[in-house]
């Protein structure tokens, strides 16, 4: 007995739909980390501003940490599009 085939094509419009709903998805995070790592870079500079050469406060540290890695994201998104 042959099993029975269902020929179930893809929608063209329904992908170009998806695809573009993930890039309205991708482009929303990209917005929002962006603002994060602006909010980020100006706490950064703030905390620098306040210290001097002889300190550098383990949570500056820190910080530029978090930049780099949200910098990286950001990159890699930017990429993906």
């Amino acid at each position: 007995m042959v099993p029975m085939t269902t020929d179930v094509s893809p929608n063209p419009q329904m992908e170009q739909e998806q695809a573009k709903l993930r890039n309205q998805d991708r482009q929303k995070k990209l917005v929002a980390d962006t603002e994060r790592l602006v909010a980020l870079a100006n706490e950064l500079k703030s905390q620098v501003d306040k210290s001097n050469k002889d300190t550098l406060s383990l949570d500056v540290v820190r910080k530029a940490d978090e930049i780099e890695k949200l910098a990286r994201s950001v990159k890699e998104k930017m990429k993906g599009s």
